[in-house]
């Protein structure tokens, strides 16, 4: 009969702790990924909606070209566009920056088919007006029904939604093109063809350098108006949020 040696004994109580240490990282990481992948679900319908809005809005005012493009839908690939609804937003996850950016492909809209006093700017009000809706009536299910308070998962999942789109809708409201923002302010502030061509062709680029260059201050007022918002809506503070999303 062969003798284990004290060695081969901490050899097997090695390998054990190996393999459970190899078990808590792959759970954990295997959490994270769905909670990434959960925010990503959030985020593409919370912008599909966004855009059936606008397309709704222009429909109503006599534009019904997001209609005939078949973009009137809230089936979520018609809206998808592969650089900013899925391959920039991997690109900001996996680079080292501090933001995540994307969307869904905006919705096709001509304004020389709208009817009625300041229609553009009921079209653009209209994108963040949704998002400001999914939260209200989500943040409204998290204050009024016990289950989803009893249940962390509930609560995160119903939490996440609520956050998402208050962001979603207050950085839209920034007036830096090419957001909604920037087509309500234009509204008021009438800007030549070759200016709003200009704006239209470049616009992305002017908001990824702006982001970039005062990112801090921008998203210090983004997280302080969400803050604002979000207590009245759920009935807990945005720091408990992020406080059960730091214990899950």
């Amino acid at each position: 009969m062969s003798k284990v040696t004290p060695w081969e004994n901490s050899y097997v109580d090695l390998g054990g702790q190996r393999a459970v240490v190899f078990l808590l990282f792959f759970c954990y990481y295997t959490f994270i990924m769905i909670i990434w992948i959960l925010i990503f679900i959030i985020l593409i319908f919370s912008a599909v909606f966004h855009e059936y809005a606008h397309g709704m809005a222009a429909y109503s005012l006599g534009d019904p070209t997001a209609k005939n493009m078949g973009r009137l839908t809230l089936n979520p690939i018609p809206h998808i566009d592969p650089f900013f609804t899925v391959i920039l937003p991997l690109l900001m996850i996996i680079l080292p920056t501090n933001f995540i950016i994307g969307g869904a492909k905006p919705v096709p809209i001509n304004p020389f088919n709208l009817r009625g006093k300041y229609a553009d700017l009921k079209v653009a009000l209209a994108g963040p007006a949704s998002n400001i809706l999914l939260a209200v009536v989500f943040g409204l299910m998290i204050r009024f029904i016990p289950a989803i308070q009893a249940s962390q998962s509930l609560f995160f999942a119903f939490g996440a939604v609520v956050f998402i789109n208050l962001l979603l809708a207050v950085f839209n409201l920034l007036p830096i093109p090419p957001l909604d923002g920037s087509h309500i302010l234009f509204t008021f502030v009438p800007l030549s063809s070759e200016v709003k061509a200009f704006f239209s062709q470049y616009g992305f680029f002017i908001l990824i350098a702006i982001l970039f260059l005062f990112m801090d201050y921008i998203f210090s007022l983004l997280f302080l108006v969400i803050n604002f918002l979000f207590n009245p809506i759920t009935g807990v503070s945005l720091t408990e949020f992020f406080n059960l999303l730091n214990g899950l």
